[in-house]
């Protein structure tokens, strides 16, 4: 009987660790996911996105000024460029002022 009782809690113990070590991760996992689709994290997100479109047209323009692309191939990547930009501030504004 002895013997059974302490199987018993031998094989309660090593299962509660394993679920603890589960939970654990599961929670973890969670917290990252939240922190991922939090409003910060979209916003430092579309923050980053608008200064890598800003560099990009700023190389685009000194490109054209060290005659590297001609001025039509020029002003079709900067009109997309600065669309994009002006699109993701839009939406940067919007949701600040709805925040």
């Amino acid at each position: 009987m002895v013997e059974l009782r302490n199987q018993c809690r031998i094989i309660r113990t090593t299962e509660l660790a394993a679920a603890q070590e589960k939970l654990s991760e599961l929670q973890r996992r969670k917290e990252e996911t939240v922190k991922f689709y939090s409003a910060s994290s979209h916003f430092q997100r579309l923050q980053d996105s608008m200064n890598k479109i800003d560099e990009e047209s700023e190389t685009l323009h000194k490109q054209l000024l060290d005659k590297e692309i001609d001025l039509s191939t020029f002003v079709q990547k900067h009109k997309k460029l600065r669309t994009t930009y002006h699109r993701q501030a839009l939406v940067h504004l919007a949701a600040k002022t709805s925040s």
